[in-house]
């Protein structure tokens, strides 16, 4: 018996973005669905650079290899990143996420980091394979938010973790078993974020051909609003020596990383996409308005001396008003690019990421606490103290929440070592009472023989005593402060 892959790929613009985007690549032994973001063609970028760097692994691999060669892609992808942003700051702020598989024989390795998906539909089961990293996801993990409300929070998108070569790239990696007759669909939030699981499931389970099932959930995903680029794969797993139709054996690059070289997937022409086309005007002609009245001086020379100075001030109003014009968006501008600045500093004692830059003009501050944690200060390790009260620049919101997420990380490493600590003094000191008070009973700390039953002395704690990372500051710094 040899699996083998039997595949289809699809990716939309949608109905409300100009670009796409989203890029894909499936082939024989690799399938991987990448969404980028940052815009003005940065997120195009992003996730062709993503989808390029693991091209190459579409071929022949050990099993033992799939992880560490996904693992290598995705930091090579990152390193290309972070040199294309510091070459062109311009760019920064662009990232990507991604999802990938990569086949050998039976074993597949999963790869992923943000809020792309993977599912696989096996024994008429649909599963997400993949945890999202986003705000919400870590809202609901922590019981904080249901799902259903997750499904519609107004920062639903905001992801914790990307590759955008800011920072270390930290995907979920995994390594499956893979069977004949598995289903599996890789796609962008276009699609996930749009078209119900239970309308997943029915449509993966009901619609037999791949190139049939992805035009059917672009079509969904269309009907459903399209907001998003929409990039899905379906993909089956085969016996390559008895499916009754063949395996997928040409690869396929779509979306944004295909850069022309294949054609353009066109809109699905349905239903919703051409009432969504009618809804949209189209630029109308300039008109021309006839001005008839002759000119009160036309072919006219004596034209009176006091008029001529009057006939200026129009000009002038007009060149004042365009001046004030060109100050009023100069200032907008100035404005609108503090509202996409953020760093991370402190308010109130506690760690907070802020929104706009830290200045002052005129003595009204450029900047606002967009959102306020509960991290005391006090209990700041101090390798994340004097950077804190410097402020970290950030280049996006996101950027800054992975910021924040680090020093909370740090923070409760501190308090999870004082507890640990704390934990093994008291019991130390149980133990310690619990020996005096069977020595002063039994006049020694040996097991001893009493009316023919062996009584053995108290037991020590288990271990040894806990340490704590010597950045931590002390014990009663991190007891003011409150969860997290």
């Amino acid at each position: 018996m040899t699996l083998a892959l039997r595949f289809a790929v699809r990716s939309d613009v949608g109905l409300l973005r100009e670009g796409n985007e989203d890029s894909a690549y499936a082939g024989p032994r690799l399938l991987a669905v990448a969404d980028g973001m940052g815009g003005h063609a940065a997120g195009e970028v992003a996730s062709a650079v993503a989808i390029s760097a693991l091209a190459d692994l579409d071929g022949d691999l050990p099993a033992s290899e799939l992880v560490d060669a996904l693992a290598g892609a995705v930091a090579r992808a990152n390193r290309i990143l972070h040199d294309m942003v510091a070459a062109d700051p311009s760019i920064g702020g662009m990232g990507t996420t991604l999802t990938a598989m990569l086949w050998s024989g039976s074993r597949v390795a999963l790869c992923h980091i943000g809020d792309s998906r993977a599912y696989v539909l096996s024994r008429s089961e649909l599963r997400q394979i993949t945890h999202d990293h986003t705000l919400v996801q870590s809202l609901v993990d922590d019981g904080r938010i249901s799902p259903g409300e997750a499904a519609t929070h107004p920062q639903r998108s905001l992801l914790l973790r990307a590759l955008d070569g800011t920072s270390d790239a930290e995907p979920d990696l995994s390594l499956r078993e893979a069977r004949i007759g598995d289903r599996y669909l890789l796609c962008s939030d276009g699609l996930s974020g749009v078209v119900s699981e239970e309308t997943l499931h029915r449509t993966l389970a009901t619609i037999a051909e791949p190139d049939d099932a992805v035009l059917q959930l672009v079509e969904l995903a269309i009907k459903g609003g399209g907001p998003d680029n929409i990039t899905c794969i379906v993909a089956d797993v085969v016996d390559s020596t008895t499916a009754l139709r063949p395996p997928t054996g040409v690869s396929v690059i779509a979306g944004a990383a295909s850069n022309g070289s294949t054609p353009p997937q066109l809109r699905t022409n349905s239903p919703a996409a051409r009432a969504h086309v009618l809804t949209q005007t189209a630029p109308q002609p300039a008109i021309a308005v006839a001005h008839d009245d002759q000119s009160p001086v036309d072919g006219e020379t004596g034209l009176d001396e006091e008029m001529r100075p009057r006939r200026r001030w129009p000009i002038v109003t007009s060149l004042l008003a365009l001046l004030l014009i060109v100050i009023a968006a100069g200032g907008y501008s100035g404005w609108r690019y503090t509202q996409d600045q953020y760093y991370v500093g402190t308010s109130d004692g506690k760690v907070a990421i802020f929104r706009g830059v830290n200045q002052t003009v005129a003595g009204i501050s450029l900047s606002h606490v967009f959102q306020q944690t509960k991290i005391p200060l006090s209990a700041v390790p101090t390798t994340d103290l004097q950077s804190i009260r410097g402020t970290i620049p950030a280049t996006s919101l996101a950027h800054a929440q992975r910021i924040v997420g680090n020093i909370r990380s740090d923070y409760q490493n501190c308090l999870s070592a004082y507890a640990k600590l704390a934990a093994y003094k008291k019991a130390k000191a149980k133990y310690q009472s619990e020996l005096s008070a069977y020595r002063k009973k039994y006049g020694t700390i040996r097991p001893k023989r009493v009316n023919g039953r062996t009584v053995r002395p108290p037991a020590p704690p288990a271990g040894t005593q806990p340490t704590v990372p010597a950045d931590c500051p002390g014990p009663a710094a991190t007891g003011t402060g409150g969860s997290p």
